[in-house]
């Protein structure tokens, strides 16, 4: 597998030379954070195995880590708490860091995003629908915020073993609800507005 850079190349063969993509990791799990990535590559550039993180192996997600990262002309990572989520929503949690992190480029020419519309006056923005399969730098981003997002949800299972958070990685699973409801919710890593954990705090208020 394979993702063209067929978007990056029209605004290459414009001159333009920093094109951002933007992806995220995290929008549907019950706890953890959010983790939006962009990453922008030399003119010409493609890779051959950079594609969609999801449909990866984890051993290939963190191998073409370290390479996004040496290969890159820039790239950042945001990481979103459960906090700003409940705060915002997820939609506008996860549009405020793309807006946010493609205003770390200074001289971006155009930006890709993986189906999220920015609100930018400035420069050229596409969306993308199934942007990870379309764009090697969307595809990129969503490899360098899937395996730093992993990586926090098993740092967290190092620290409450009890809730299988390396396996389920927050998502909402038979086994995690199951967890959920047996050690309860842990204040600043749940995502207290989405419906298992609201339900598990009415729970608590209703006994």
């Amino acid at each position: 597998m394979q993702t063209a850079n067929e978007y990056e190349q029209v605004w290459w063969q414009q001159g333009k030379r920093c094109i951002v993509g933007i992806d995220e990791a995290g929008r549907g799990p019950i706890a953890g954070p959010l983790v939006v990535a962009a990453v922008a590559f030399p003119p010409g550039y493609s890779h051959p195995e950079i594609y969609d993180s999801k449909k990866l192996s984890d051993k290939k997600r963190r191998a073409l880590f370290h390479e996004v990262v040496a290969q890159a002309l820039e790239y950042h990572i945001r990481i979103i708490e459960p906090k700003i989520i409940d705060e915002l929503n997820i939609y506008r949690a996860t549009q405020r860091a793309m807006q946010d992190i493609s205003d770390m480029f200074a001289h971006a020419d155009g930006i890709l995003t993986d189906a999220m519309p920015l609100p930018h006056n400035e420069r050229d923005v596409i969306s993308l629908v199934k942007g990870d399969q379309k764009s090697v730098s969307i595809a990129a981003a969503s490899i360098l915020a899937k395996v730093t997002r992993d990586c926090m949800m098993e740092a967290y299972d190092r620290q409450y073993p009890q809730y299988g958070f390396a396996r389920h990685k927050g998502y909402p699973t038979k086994a995690h609800i199951e967890a959920l409801h047996t050690y309860g919710v842990i204040t600043g890593l749940y995502r207290e507005s989405y419906g298992p954990v609201a339900a598990m705090r009415q729970l608590v208020l209703d006994i």
